[in-house]
């Protein structure tokens, strides 16, 4: 499941004493690669010269999912280079190099690995200190409160960008990043989400017929990600509680957004798809927290069941929950008036049967081999409408659980509840996680009495 895998490079049969010595000699080792690719590093050149077959990637996240699409990247094209790497935390920096180099073996690394020690930054600003260090493309793969500021930076720096999903954690995110998107158009700029069952090959086929009418007049979409408890780490001694939260991001909503952003955004995705990317007008939804009340997780519910509403009078049943032990469902069923169809099975049933057959290919890889093809092709993707309207759709979900209210598109979009402090430092105070309660919680401008009916 695409927010629970842990998406770090598999190991290759290399032996922790090779690594250690590539890792040791990476700034000797490079010096040997093509010509220019330590003095090129010096000014950064913005866009990507169309002809030449270097790419220059930097990353900024260095966890499970940075891990997992660095390597994406580098698979998508043998001049795909990493020169530059930025996280938080020093050891999420190194565990992620060891792991890629681990996987490429030291012969690639070699050719593909130009990261010496001066180009691994840690730190809250390692994002200026990547985009600075001269790449073509850069890999955005923080938490996602963090990336309506890396977007704008990175679009600033006239750099392609990956970006995964969500990209942003409140409303006023949300419009940083699509006034920043705005601006990559105009300066041509690649934006690639990491929402990628819209790369997945079996869901784009199905897709396409439902929106061409293989089941008719499409009624409801009951959109499930129902699925277990995920990762958290026990506080050490020494951290601040700044760097206890950013280390447990999944559990505070100014880091995800809770797990109907998180991670259900990928079944909401789907389903506004579906719709031709109309997105709804309103939502309702039941949440809170039943089984993971330790205060290890935070202040984020484990449970939203939301009704969204579409203009046309179509509703999304959207359940996500992560709880242990629980029945277990990942799939959008869709009803319509000729037929039914299961999305994940890519199958349709009724007047118009179908089952998708051909191969799928793997939706991570060709995410990445999309992106590294239309920069050097001098093309351009641009996912940026979806990807924000898909998290706003997240927020307006998140936003009706955690007040008991009937919130609109408007409402959702317009809001201005800012969730991410403006300036971060280790040692800042930082207030106490609250859990929401229905009915009690208030979010400023989404009004004081619910409207019933």
């Amino acid at each position: 499941m695409p927010s629970a895998r842990d998406s770090r490079p598999r190991p290759s049969n290399m032996t922790g004493s090779s690594r250690r010595s590539f890792l040791a000699s990476v700034s000797s080792a490079t010096a040997a690669m093509a010509a220019g690719s330590v003095s090129s590093l010096a000014a950064a050149s913005g866009v990507h010269v169309q002809g030449s077959d270097r790419l220059r990637v930097g990353i900024v996240g260095c966890g499970g999912r940075g891990s997992g699409a660095v390597l994406q990247a580098l698979n998508a094209h043998p001049e795909n280079v990493l020169v530059a790497m930025g996280d938080a935390f020093i050891n999420r920096l190194e565990g992620s190099l060891d792991s890629l180099v681990e996987s490429l073996g030291v012969d690639r690394a070699k050719k593909q690995v130009d990261v010496p020690p001066e180009r691994r930054f840690v730190g809250l600003d390692s994002i200026d200190k990547v985009l600075a260090a001269g790449v073509d493309v850069i890999l955005l793969t923080s938490p996602p409160g963090f990336r309506p500021d890396h977007i704008e930076k990175a679009v600033a720096a006239g750099v392609h960008i990956f970006a995964e999903k969500p990209v942003a954690t409140d409303s006023p995110g949300v419009r940083r990043v699509m006034a920043a998107c705005e601006v990559a158009r105009q300066k041509k700029l690649n934006v690639v989400s990491g929402l990628c069952y819209r790369y997945h090959e079996g869901r784009r086929a199905i897709v396409q017929r439902l929106q061409e009418g293989a089941v008719g007049e499409i009624l409801a979409i009951q959109g499930d990600y129902i699925t277990g408890g995920l990762w958290s780490f026990k506080r050490e001694d020494g951290w601040s509680e700044l760097e206890w939260q950013m280390r447990n991001w999944l559990y505070y909503t100014w880091l995800s957004g809770d797990h109907i952003a998180e991670q259900h955004i990928h079944t909401l995705d789907v389903m506004a798809w579906i719709k031709k990317d109309v997105y709804p007008i309103a939502a309702v939804s039941l949440g809170g927290r039943q089984s993971r009340t330790d205060a290890i997780y935070g202040e984020v519910f484990d449970h939203f069941a939301t009704i969204y509403e579409w203009a046309d009078g179509t509703r999304g049943y959207a359940y996500c929950r992560q709880q242990n032990d629980c029945w277990r469902n990942a799939n959008e069923l869709v009803l319509g008036t000729e037929g039914r169809a299961k999305v994940f099975d890519h199958q349709i049933t009724g007047k118009n049967a179908w089952k998708h057959t051909d191969p799928i290919g793997d939706m991570y890889q060709n995410e990445h081999d999309a992106l590294f093809a239309a920069v050097r092709g001098g093309k351009r993707i641009d996912n940026a409408d979806y990807m924000c309207k898909s998290t706003l759709m997240a927020i307006q979900g998140r936003m009706a659980g955690y007040t008991g209210r009937r919130v609109t598109w408007d409402e959702a979009l317009q809001n201005n509840e800012v969730l991410v402090p403006e300036k971060l430092a280790f040692d800042m105070p930082v207030p106490p996680p609250v859990v929401a309660r229905p009915g009690i919680t208030r979010i400023a401008g989404l009004g004081e009495k619910p409207k019933n009916g």
